[in-house]
């Protein structure tokens, strides 16, 4: 089994020893992110809707951006249907087809959708302000792919090869994830991730991979 990887997210942001008011104040700003966005965020106003002051969330988070990447870690924990895909993806007695569409069903569940909306705010604030999010967006152009290429490998396909569909596999992923946002298709983009499973079964195959079987 995967080391539980938690996909969408950035990795867990350094932090000062855990006491039970910086908890307090992380989950509920994790909450409040997920209901109210973040683009408008201030530190006076969520200190003021938590029941707290922005002084002492600079004093526990550092930063404004820091408590954002924080609360979305945070966040990410309270799905863990979403998390548990590539667990999905590593399980080795379905079919390599089988497992994407299964994978893809945990991260298009209906009740993830809070997150992928909070998520795709805070990617488009760090596509647009570099130096805020950088480390946000470093994992979210690494993480799932990483453990997409893993897993591929693990079938047997060549690590190039693997990279490279792993690279596609993540790419429609996060396509569909919008699409879900914004069309809520979700029969839609079931089948269109059901057609790219079995395209990517079918070349893991002839890279090497595991024989594809209906899933």
């Amino acid at each position: 089994m995967p080391e539980n990887p938690a996909p969408a997210t950035p990795p867990a942001p350094p932090a000062p020893p855990a006491t039970p008011e910086r908890d307090r104040l992380l989950r509920l700003t994790a909450d409040y992110v997920l209901e109210h966005g973040v683009a408008e965020l201030s530190l006076r106003r969520l200190g003021q809707a938590i029941g707290t002051n922005n002084r002492m969330l600079l004093y526990y988070f550092g930063s404004k951006e820091e408590l954002i990447l924080a609360a979305l870690y945070e966040a990410s924990r309270s799905f863990p249907v979403l998390a548990s895909a590539f667990a999905i993806l590593e399980d080795r007695r379905q079919p390599l087809a089988g497992r994407i569409i299964t994978a893809w069903e945990a991260v298009a569940d209906d009740g993830n959708l809070p997150f992928h909306r909070t998520f795709f705010e805070v990617l488009g604030l760090a596509a647009h302000q570099r130096g805020r999010f950088d480390a946000f967006l470093d994992s979210v152009g690494t993480d799932w792919r990483r453990h997409a290429a893993a897993c591929l490998r693990r079938d047997g396909v060549p690590g190039p090869a693997a990279d490279d569909l792993a690279r596609e596999l993540v790419a429609v992923w996060r396509g569909l994830q919008l699409d879900l946002i914004t069309s809520g298709d979700r029969a839609g983009t079931d089948r269109a991730n059901a057609a790219v499973a079995a395209s990517i079964a079918q070349r893991a195959e002839a890279y090497g991979g595991r024989p594809v079987t209906k899933p």
